[in-house]
């Protein structure tokens, strides 16, 4: 038998209503969203159920709605027999890794995803980032690209290689402009800007990871139940200290999904369950290792066909 790993995802996965019918159907997933709206002081949960849309987009709301939503549908898991062998997240979904592998309290993990939105908010004035989707293209040319439009002070790195082709660009508005141009006059057709209010996972964030440091240091984590692939490394870590200086480090740093997906299915993962809001993770892991086998649960239906598929909760 191969293992099963657990997938969290990250900012853009968010829609209004998200959660709604796993909370109205189980009282788990109610009890995550009551310890959230409790540990922030205002109702999350609302802000899930039924937006308004343009107030979830904000990064500092979206970061803690993600969490949350994931967890509840994870509590759900759990006590429908859920188990697993490991955990990564992508970007933001690597603090949903870390509490749904025993490290840390919702109700600390809902607060200090909470200050690393603002802070990555704060970080660039909105209109100086930018971040863009590479589309059909190997990131050595994405690379190149950076490499060619990062000049007269301005930055343009590789942000996130999500698929064997499809790398995201992060930096300088105008850098991303100038990599977006020579990409197109080497002949790639599909380069998307990215509706974002920031460029996360680039040099720009460096004052949001120091900003966050202190947060972290403080945060009670324990060591994890199974190995965290994390973002920065694409390496499995379990020792607190080392969950720790991953997620400081990953603020800045490109999301290693690719090299993240390929280690764990070296390591003799072959399921992926995509616990939380839509689908976008099972479809990267697809393209990453066509031979595996990718679950995304995140609604109601969604968890009773799981649990039908499993055979019950000790299938």
């Amino acid at each position: 038998m191969g293992k099963i790993a657990l997938l969290f995802p990250g900012q853009g996965s968010q829609f209004v209503g998200m959660g709604a019918d796993v909370a109205q159907r189980f009282p788990e997933a109610r009890e995550v969203f009551a310890q959230a709206d409790e540990a922030l002081g205002e109702k999350l949960s609302a802000l899930c159920f039924s937006g308004p849309e343009e107030e979830l987009r904000l990064t500092r709301n979206t970061q803690p709605a993600i969490l949350t939503t994931s967890l509840a549908v994870f509590a759900v898991l759990r006590h429908l027999g859920l188990s697993f062998d490991g955990v990564a997240g992508h970007s933001l979904g690597e603090y949903s890794a870390v509490g749904a592998a025993g490290g840390a309290a919702l109700a600390d993990l809902v607060r200090v995803v909470r200050l690393r939105g603002e802070l990555m908010q704060q970080a660039v004035p909105v209109g100086q980032g930018a971040m863009s989707a590479v589309l059909g293209a190997e990131p050595s040319l994405v690379e190149e690209a950076c490499r060619r439009a990062s000049q007269d002070g301005w930055v343009v790195v590789p942000a996130n290689y999500n698929a064997p082709e499809q790398t995201v660009m992060a930096g300088h508005a105008e850098a991303v402009a100038r990599a977006e141009e020579w990409l197109s006059q080497q002949g790639v057709r599909k380069v998307v800007r990215l509706p974002v209010s920031a460029p996360f996972h680039s040099p720009l964030m460096a004052p949001a990871r120091e900003g966050l440091r202190p947060a972290l240091e403080a945060l009670p984590l324990a060591d994890l139940s199974v190995p965290l692939y994390n973002n920065v490394d694409a390496q499995p870590v379990q020792q607190a200290s080392a969950v720790r200086d991953g997620l400081v480090r990953q603020v800045d740093a490109p999301v290693r999904w690719v090299a993240l997906i390929s280690r764990m299915v070296a390591d003799g993962f072959d399921t992926f369950y995509e616990i939380g809001p839509g689908s976008v993770l099972s479809g990267l892991v697809r393209r990453i290792a066509p031979g595996v086998k990718t679950v995304a649960v995140g609604t109601v239906e969604q968890v009773e066909r799981w649990a039908s598929e499993r055979g019950g909760p000790n299938g």
